[in-house]
């Protein structure tokens, strides 16, 4: 393969930045659905890119912001789950404009084509192109084993009640679970499997955007919120609030159906009801291990039962987002 001229520089300089991005709908297009075009172009690009000693991966997390805003940033070596190296990209927020999506950098130019991105050299120099790629989880419509209790397969919500008012639990049309639902049964040590689905909320932010959570015994907190392209902290996908964050970010652009696969040791007590252990968990999130045995020295925040020997229930929290749940299942662990 030839070998380009300040190639090294270019892609480092490419992975190290967060890429401008310009987007504007047509007019007839964005009076019928403004949001259209902004979801399909959000989302994960994946490709090479040339370098001293062979080609290099690059991959690009675009997230709407709505209004044909966007924020996007670069990763070195893959996605996050993918191959990402770990490194830290800055950040850039741009509004659309010019009817063009745009990204630049101080050596180099990327623009969206399709489901694209062209990279250009500052000489117009084409480098390389990443593609849009639509990532699913390796556990997504895991079926349970025999021994598993199924507690939501679409057919009925009947293993559930509503958590605010004890009614029967909220399916949708198209049979999915709703939020706000608590478990009939209650659980000690468990497995869980847990589908999820974040909606599209482009123009909320913070714990405002697609919020929800899994409390196993309806005490410890796994968040569930759209945090795609963000940091990956406690109070985000997959972190225990004020415990501990997941040890990456996989939480996939909303839209997607994510999972959840958990193991869940709960704590000891003894006779007098002190505790003498710790509850743990191991947590997957689409597939990738983001907590490893890690102890839950408290109940978190907002959890509907405290801390106690007995066992406890599944809660889907009701923040007041739409977040969708389907395939949830349990295998009951034993001593």
């Amino acid at each position: 393969m030839t070998k380009h001229p300040r190639a090294g520089r270019i892609f480092a300089a490419i992975a190290a930045i967060l890429f401008l991005t310009e987007t504007l709908l047509p007019a007839t297009e964005a009076l019928a659905k403004p949001e259209h075009r902004d979801i399909s172009i959000q989302g994960e690009y994946s490709g090479t890119v040339p370098g001293s000693n062979g080609p290099k991966r690059l991959a690009v997390q675009v997230i709407a912001l709505g209004n044909g805003t966007f924020r996007a940033i670069g990763f070195t070596g893959g996605l996050p789950g993918d191959g990402w190296d770990g490194s830290k990209s800055e950040e850039v927020t741009t509004v659309a404009k010019n009817g063009r999506i745009t990204f630049k950098g101080k050596y180099a130019d990327g623009t969206i084509r399709g489901d694209k991105m062209v990279l250009l050299g500052k000489d117009g120099k084409r480098l390389g192109e990443l593609t849009q790629v639509q990532r699913k989880s390796p556990t997504l419509g895991q079926k349970p084993p025999e021994t598993a209790k199924v507690l939501f397969d679409g057919t009925s919500a009947d293993a559930w009640v509503r958590s605010r008012n004890r009614g029967p639990a909220e399916m949708t049309a198209d049979g999915l679970l709703k939020e706000g639902a608590n478990s009939k049964e209650r659980f000690g040590d468990h497995q869980l499997h847990l589908e999820f689905y974040l909606p599209f909320e482009p123009h909320n932010r913070g714990q405002a955007r697609a919020n929800s959570g899994c409390y196993l015994q309806g005490r410890y907190e796994i968040q569930m919120l759209d945090s795609f392209g963000l940091e990956g902290r406690d109070n985000e996908c997959g972190g225990i609030y004020k415990i501990a964050h997941p040890a990456i970010n996989m939480c996939y652009p909303p839209g997607a159906w994510q999972t959840y696969d958990i193991l869940f040791k709960a704590a000891k007590y003894d006779a007098s009801g002190q505790k003498t252990q710790n509850a743990r968990v191991t947590v997957r999130h689409n597939g990738v291990p983001i907590h490893n045995d890690i102890e839950l020295p408290h109940a978190t925040a907002a959890s509907p039962l405290k801390e106690g020997a007995e066992p406890g229930f599944i809660h889907l929290q009701d923040h007041g987002n739409p977040v969708r749940y389907r395939n949830i299942w349990v295998v009951e662990e034993t001593e």
